[in-house]
């Protein structure tokens, strides 16, 4: 690396404070710092910081939405008979190998009280399986019912990325062949004060941040993945979040719909618990689809209400998308198409003589991109209503709302629903919640099916099926 090219190069961008302490630093120091720098988009960042200082945000408040069309839960025969013709769409372009699936896993296990990857979280409330080894169970049941290759992508962060993999061939890709699984990592961009100059967290390090569950489809195009699906035949791209243990991976019913719709891109909703629920709204935005987040909706719009008394704008997204793979290819071609959004937070810096501050107050600027920005940029959406206790119940705290607890709680409410449906006997409390822990492997069962065997049986403390 030419230093003294890549000083220059700093100060014609106003970031020559970088090297301000590069001739004190030790030599794995002053690699350490040069490798950040030599990867650091000037141009991008200089324009990003030059619009938000002039007040420039994509992520302005919704004072004027229209309801959407939404495929919802079936209520009659004729719903029925829609749904049960896309699942045979969905299923027939499961066997043609035509499905791929996307994991966003960048996220550390912080705020659960478990240092590592969030993927690597033993949730499983009788067997403690990971939220990876769900996942690719369910991904090894769906290969084996349809036949078909549906290859993984998965995106980690810089953060986590090495551990990942080794967690991966330590568990032996959890039975799936380690060819029809690939790695990406997340781009990170510098955080910049609110004068626009670049963050340094240590005389040798900038304070980098992941740039957003958008940049997944950045990721998914740089990294060779999407090329790497469409030379397997790979066209509708299952897009998930690691946090999630209910979701139904690469649903038929959902890609059918998708198919049928000649959709660019897709989304699952269901109906939120109330009108502060923390989960962006589906609707139209100046026309086009759009989720708009809870925090730029305003509350006359989350709590205008239909008639009947029920929500106006119901319909939350829970970052469950299918995308075609051209759509894909196009948002990045021309360089990459999303909006990236500000937010304002308290980062360490360095002081004039090199010590590392942690300000309590807000003093600088990171940027992240939403995957669901790419709706309005799609030619055709659709978007299907799902069932909160089949689809949804997310891993984010360590308690209270969307915990550990929650979601543990989720899963074994679902197996002991399928269990009852196969004649199986539930002990409940009186509030009707199952009292015994019961866990059921993907392997077995992915939708209900195959539990038989357990027809007039009471299931017992802490099963294992």
């Amino acid at each position: 690396m030419d230093v003294l090219e890549l000083k220059r190069k700093a100060e014609r961008y106003g970031q020559g404070h970088l090297f301000r302490f590069f001739d004190s630093l030790s030599p794995a120091g002053r690699e350490n710092l040069l490798r950040q720098v030599v990867s650091l988009d000037f141009d991008m960042v200089g324009r990003l910081a030059g619009e938000f200082m002039r007040g420039a945000n994509p992520a302005e408040p919704a004072e004027e939405i229209e309801e959407a069309d939404i495929i919802r839960l079936p209520r009659t025969e004729e719903d029925m008979q829609r749904d049960r013709k896309a699942r045979a769409v969905g299923e027939e372009a499961l066997r043609a190998g035509r499905a791929a699936v996307f994991l966003v896993a960048g996220g550390q296990g912080t705020r659960l009280g478990f240092d590592g990857p969030k993927g690597e979280f033993e949730i499983g409330p009788v067997t403690k399986r990971s939220l990876f080894r769900i996942h690719a169970e369910k991904i090894a049941a769906i290969r084996r019912r349809y036949r078909c290759a549906l290859p993984w992508g998965i995106m980690t962060s810089e953060a986590n990325d090495a551990r990942t993999r080794k967690y991966f061939e330590n568990n032996g890709f959890f039975g799936l062949p380690a060819d029809s699984v690939r790695f990406c990592v997340q781009e990170s961009l510098p955080a910049v004060d609110f004068h626009g100059r670049i963050v340094l967290d240590a005389p040798d390090h900038i304070h980098m941040s992941p740039n957003g569950h958008g940049g997944s489809l950045k990721a998914m195009y740089a990294s060779g993945i999407l090329e790497w699906f469409a030379s397997l035949g790979a066209d509708t791209i299952y897009y998930f979040q690691v946090d999630n243990v209910l979701l139904r991976i690469a649903d038929p019913t959902f890609i059918g719909h998708h198919i049928l719709g000649g959709a660019d891109m897709s989304l699952k909703v269901l109906a939120k618990k109330d009108p502060y629920e923390k989960v962006g709204v589906y609707a139209l935005k100046g026309g086009k689809p759009a989720v708009i987040e809870y925090s730029d909706l305003p509350a006359k719009l989350a709590e205008a209400r239909n008639p009947d008394g029920s929500l106006k704008y119901w319909a939350g997204s829970i970052a469950i998308h299918l995308l075609d793979a051209s759509f894909v290819r196009r948002l990045n071609e021309s360089g990459f198409a999303l909006p990236y959004h500000k937010a304002e937070k308290a980062v360490p810096f360095v002081d004039d003589t090199g010590r590392t501050v942690k300000p309590r107050e807000k003093n600088a600027l990171k940027f992240e991109t939403f995957v669901f920005d790419a709706l309005p940029l799609a030619r055709r959406v659709i978007c299907v209503e799902t069932r909160r206790w089949d689809d949804f119940s997310p891993v984010k705290n360590a308690t209270g709302l969307d915990s550990v607890e929650t979601a543990r709680r989720d899963m074994i409410e679902l197996y002991s629903r399928w269990l009852e449906a196969a004649g199986a006997k539930i002990p409940r409390d009186e509030s009707g919640r199952a009292i015994n822990p019961v866990e059921i492997s993907p392997l077995i069962s992915l939708e209900g099916e195959n539990l038989e065997p357990w027809r007039g049986r009471e299931i017992g403390p802490m099963t294992v099926i």
